[in-house]
């Protein structure tokens, strides 16, 4: 899958669950929740234990899911999680060595920032889209829509209090796609043995999603 279509199938599906949890087996069981709602993108973090296995498992197991590292801080991070099966690659801030280990294997890179400044410098360092994080202790969707207004070439994934609530306020602000965390992947439900609540949240997403869409065409 080239880089291109990594970012157009990021674009369509315009969601990024951040999978967090705490062992590979639950993991696995949140990737599998998440996709049976039909959101076949997934960011593994860095934080997971054992995140290198999970991203192996998928790619072995889920070839329809697209994979993506997550909380990636340097470049060898990058290359073990891309050498895995990963097909981008997230950082919470601006790492340029990371950002060329991506460019080395034509991966997409999606680097964090926040201000108009960080967003600029990870952009002309060579960013696919910026992940600008965290957007909800900067006023959410009005920040993003500040940002954009000046810099509508860069492409901005907004994360960090998206939810069902605020998803279309941010997609009306100019996201490329939403960064979604804990109101989607619901680690409280899935220790509850309640998976479907995840898969239920992930098509309510995904409704909103393509609404959005289909009324922008």
């Amino acid at each position: 899958m080239t880089k291109a279509a990594v970012l157009a199938s990021l674009k369509e599906i315009g969601l990024v669950p951040v999978l967090r949890a705490e062992s590979v087996d639950k993991a696995l069981a949140l990737a599998e929740a998440i996709a049976a709602g039909g959101v076949t993108v997934l960011e593994i973090t860095m934080t997971v234990p054992g995140a290198i296995q999970v991203m192996r498992k998928l790619a072995e197991q889920r070839p329809d899911i697209l994979i993506g590292a997550g909380t990636v801080l340097d470049a060898e991070t990058a290359r073990a999680c891309i050498l895995e099966g990963a097909k981008f690659v997230v950082s919470p801030a601006l790492n340029v060595k990371t950002i060329e280990m991506c460019h080395r294997y034509s991966i997409a890179a999606l680097p964090g920032a926040l201000t108009p400044t960080e967003v600029v410098n990870a952009w002309q360092a060579g960013a696919d889209v910026v992940k600008i994080f965290p957007a909800s202790a900067m006023g959410g969707a009005k920040y993003l829509s500040s940002l954009k207004a000046p810099l509508p070439q860069v492409e901005m994934i907004p994360t960090g209090g998206v939810s069902l609530d605020t998803a279309k306020s941010f997609l009306d602000a100019g996201a490329f796609a939403l960064g979604v965390g804990a109101d989607l992947v619901n680690t409280k439900a899935m220790a509850e043995g309640k998976p479907e609540v995840v898969t239920e949240s992930a098509k309510k997403y995904l409704a909103i999603v393509k609404e959005y869409q289909a009324g922008k065409k």
